[in-house]
């Protein structure tokens, strides 16, 4: 991997949906791991470290408006660069 590339500081609490005030666009320009318990997840919607939780979609329901429902899960939360 190229050094001279900077890659934004991750945040605390960071949302996939642009409508989320935790949504940062410019860490989405890279590719993003997230880790619940030490197995990494790939299907993750949201996740808040300092909180312990990642939200990830149930199944194939949607709500009304026509977003996936989520679920929360608890554990020791890691994000990090691929």
């Amino acid at each position: 991997m190229n050094q001279a590339t900077q890659f934004p500081p991750l945040p605390d609490h960071l949302s996939i949906d642009p409508r989320s005030p935790f949504h940062v666009a410019a860490v989405f320009e890279h590719d993003i791991g997230i880790r619940l318990n030490d197995k990494e997840r790939l299907d993750v919607a949201e996740y808040c470290i300092s909180e312990g939780w990642v939200k990830v979609p149930a199944g194939k329901a949607l709500d009304r408006k026509g977003h996936p429902l989520l679920i929360k899960l608890k554990g020791k939360v890691e994000s990090f660069y691929r």
